[in-house]
């Protein structure tokens, strides 16, 4: 079975903003037509992170990587899910884990619409796992710790965060499975909006 998990680029999209700060708007517009030109195009303007995307750690950190130092292959593979509830004790962490099997993505998910509010030795835990792709389903705080906290840990571990995923379809997927993480292929930039599709049995 396949799963979509990227939400769909239209007009019911919302760029991120914060205080002053807000992301590029998404906007689509008609830049030819078949009755003018014999073909449509439309142009797209949008940010690197708009709707479902990838972070590179140089997203958050200066001289860390960019997106275009990820291979493909390694934006592929079997997907490790550890579903993690809204507070999470180091001792239901640590049996949970004891399931992975050298999968090649980590798969995290909150419950939905919520927000999971980890220890830092949790997180520390996390990014000591295998994978340097992981895929957040919901968001993740860190006790005690600032905004941003826990993309800036996962940018220090020189690893790829995908997120902002269909949450509804992200809580359709049990057990074991692939995951595929379609980026752009862009150079000089931070991340990219993609498309993520689950395979699973």
């Amino acid at each position: 079975m396949i799963i979509d998990l990227t939400k769909p680029l239209d007009a019911s999209f919302i760029p991120y903003s914060k205080g002053e700060y807000s992301d590029p708007p998404f906007r689509i517009t008609e830049w030819s037509s078949i009755a003018k030109d014999g073909f449509r195009v439309a142009r797209l303007t949008l940010g690197t992170q708009s709707g479902t995307h990838i972070d590179a750690p140089g997203h958050f950190l200066e001289d860390k990587a960019l997106l275009e130092v990820m291979s493909p292959e390694r934006l592929m593979g079997s997907y490790f899910l550890l579903s993690l509830s809204r507070e999470l004790s180091l001792s239901s962490f640590d049996e949970a884990v004891k399931a992975y099997r050298d999968e090649q993505i980590l798969f995290l998910r909150t419950p939905e619409n919520q927000t999971s509010k980890l220890t830092s030795e949790i997180v520390q835990k996390i990014l000591s796992l295998p994978p340097i792709v992981i895929v957040l389903s919901g968001e993740i705080e860190i006790e005690d710790s600032e905004k941003f906290m826990f993309h800036r840990l996962v940018a220090r571990a020189e690893k790829f965060l995908v997120e902002d995923l269909d949450q509804k379809a992200a809580h359709r997927i049990s057990g074991n499975g692939e995951l595929f993480v379609f980026p752009l292929r862009l150079a000089g930039v931070s991340g990219s909006p993609c498309r993520v599709i689950a395979r699973v049995p």
